[in-house]
């Protein structure tokens, strides 16, 4: 299935893309889409009925806004240098483990939201990533396939990144990671069974219409089911919980001088094969 939510920020409600493309009201059926949906399975089971039954009403979608497809985030965990083509760009040696850094839930927009160039900002960076949707609730997982388990779907992020705030200006990466609108998310979430392999994915971004970014998540140091297992044995993970899985190569950071960091003006369209796309139009904070 694909989960959205739809209309103004702060009262979205629940909808349904259904298998011809068409927009429909999930309002009647579940109240919101959250980690409380996402952790039972009967309610899932009514939505997965009422859209095979195909007597959802239907929502004009002509200017519509689309929110982000999961509401109440707990936390947005990120995966860093997390993909082999990215730490080559950027000069990084390949981790021996996963490089863990947070987002807070409410740098979470919608996928066609504007982004905000921060204050005082020089170096804003794009980057596209696989989002994992937490279903169920994880510690210590040991198999790859009890981490799978767990997801209850997937979804586009776009982890914008201030590169200066992040890498020059002391401390952990938080600060060039955590500026208002930097996580766009959705258009969709799109349910685990729609996608049989997370690492058979294309990622693709592009800045004013030229292509910058061209991957593929077969290139994910940590796959997936690895990234789900060890997070789990530093944090408990919960339902709605989301995991930012990290970025293939061509981002700003890794391009010549100068740099083509993002400006006020400046439109970025990123999609994920089967998950979506995603355009943004930048503006100054």
């Amino acid at each position: 299935m694909k989960l959205l939510r739809v209309g103004t920020a702060g009262a979205e409600r629940p909808a349904l893309l259904d298998a011809e493309g068409i927009l429909r009201d999930l309002s009647g059926v579940v109240p919101d889409i959250d980690g409380g949906l996402l952790a039972d399975a009967a309610a899932l089971g009514r939505v997965r009925s009422a859209a095979e039954a195909g007597h959802l009403p239907v929502l004009d979608a002509d200017g519509l806004r689309i929110g982000p497809p999961l509401a109440r985030i707990g936390k947005v965990v990120c995966i860093g240098l997390n993909y082999h083509d990215h730490a080559r760009e950027t000069g990084a040696e390949a981790p021996a483990e996963p490089v863990v850094f947070f987002k807070a839930a409410d740098t979470v927009v919608g996928p066609n939201d504007t982004v905000l160039v921060p204050r005082g900002s020089a170096k804003t960076d794009w980057e596209v990533e696989l989002a994992v949707v937490i279903g169920r609730t994880a510690r210590y997982l040991e198999t790859d396939e009890e981490a799978l388990a767990h997801v209850a779907g997937y979804a586009v992020a776009h982890d914008v990144s201030e590169r200066e705030f992040q890498i020059e200006r002391g401390g952990t990466w938080d600060k060039g990671k955590n500026c208002e609108t930097f996580n766009p998310l959705g258009p969709w979430l799109v349910t685990a069974d729609e996608v049989p392999d997370p690492q058979d994915l294309a990622l693709k971004l592009w800045v004013n219409g030229e292509l910058k970014q061209d991957g593929t998540t077969a290139e994910q140091i940590f796959p997936v089911a690895e990234v789900v297992r060890y997070v789990s044995h530093f944090m408990t993970l919960y339902p709605g919980d989301v995991i930012n899985t990290g970025t293939p190569a061509g981002v700003a950071m890794g391009q010549p001088e100068p740099k083509p960091y993002l400006r006020s003006g400046d439109v970025v369209e990123l999609e994920i094969e089967g998950l979506g796309r995603q355009r943004q139009e930048l503006k100054d904070a």
